[in-house]
């Protein structure tokens, strides 16, 4: 089935790929936005009481008021925000078709996209690929990894009440995870590869955990490995050698990221450089070295998610919607955090 032509074709229904289709509806173009999941997927992923570093308005689109009477969104907030976003503005959205690939070139693309239905083919003039942070997680490549107690997404730790957990990493999931383990009273260790945790950590959340490990309510491996895994224990090993540690983990999280999911733009020939993650494009107009291919949000940033939030890559679309319509490309907007901010 072959339907309607349209300007822009969007892969991708999280903020970004949203705010994105309200910058080309906008500007009179006419969208389609493809997700192999429901509406912003990325955030149903994250914990279930999970609260976002940035305030409301930093994560609204479209100009569409965030109103929240906390100082931070959660998860449930954000939810509730872009869904009522994607009504407000009639945003086009085609849940759960997975786009298998793109064909043909600049002015002239086909999309082809597979649902419970069958297949279904979408003309267009460009794409862009907004397909987020959850790409595959960074697998630490140790045996039992895949064993069904292990996960590399954490959700509540109401599972592991009076049970022993073990948690991998040593970013804010991390941290993150191992507070909520403890706090509903699971008996938790961390263990991460450095010698402290990383330097993002969210600066209300680091005193709490280091006061929960001083006081002994977190145990920690420091400097150390997650070796292998099997029903009920884990093995540790210092990350410089000696002695391997067994101990006991009934549920194991492994908090080490995510890769960003590249093979759709290397499929439509796009070049993706293989220490970075980062595809090759102009990083004022965001078009890859694909013509009428282009992306936003945390792809542009290859494997170093700590470069594109939300927060910034909701612009990404203003500048995408410039240039194919001839306008002046606006600046990039920096973090909050930035120190040029």
């Amino acid at each position: 089935m072959m339907d309607v032509d349209v300007d822009v074709a969007i892969v991708g229904a999280g903020p970004c790929g949203l705010a994105a289709a309200i910058s080309a509806m906008r500007a009179g173009l006419s969208v389609q936005v493809f997700d192999k999941g429901p509406v912003v997927s990325t955030i149903i992923a994250y914990p279930t009481y999970a609260t976002f570093f940035s305030t409301a308005e930093k994560l609204s689109i479209g100009g569409l008021p965030f109103v929240l009477a906390a100082a931070k969104p959660t998860r449930q907030d954000a939810l509730a925000y872009y869904r009522a976003a994607v009504t407000h503005f009639g945003i086009p959205v085609r849940q759960y078709e997975v786009v298998e690939r793109i064909t043909g070139s600049a002015g002239d693309f086909t999309v082809h996209a597979r649902s419970l239905e069958g297949v279904a083919t979408v003309r267009c003039r460009a794409v862009i690929v907004a397909t987020g942070y959850f790409g595959a997680p960074n697998a630490l490549g140790v045996p039992g990894e895949s064993l069904p107690h292990v996960s590399h997404v954490y959700r509540e730790g109401h599972e592991a009440f009076q049970r022993t957990a073990v948690v991998a990493g040593g970013g804010n999931s991390a941290a993150e995870a191992a507070l909520d383990l403890w706090r509903v009273g699971s008996r938790v260790t961390l263990v991460h590869f450095g010698p402290t945790w990383d330097k993002r950590i969210k600066p209300w959340v680091l005193p709490d955990v280091t006061n929960r490990i001083d006081e002994g309510g977190i145990a920690v491996r420091w400097n150390s490995r997650v070796a292998a895994i099997e029903p009920g224990w884990v093995t540790i090993e210092p990350a410089s050698g000696g002695e391997a540690e067994r101990i006991r983990g009934e549920h194991v999280y492994l908090m080490t990221g995510f890769a960003p999911d590249l093979a759709l733009l290397r499929d439509t020939g796009c070049t993706v450089d293989p220490a970075t993650g980062v595809p090759a494009h102009d990083p004022g107009t965001l078009e890859t070295d694909v013509p009428g291919v282009y992306m936003v949000g945390v792809l542009v940033a290859g494997y170093d998610a700590n470069q594109v939030f939300i927060e910034n890559g909701r612009f990404h679309g203003d500048r995408i919607v410039a240039h194919l319509t001839g306008r002046p490309v606006p600046a990039s907007v920096p973090l909050s955090g930035d120190p040029d901010a």
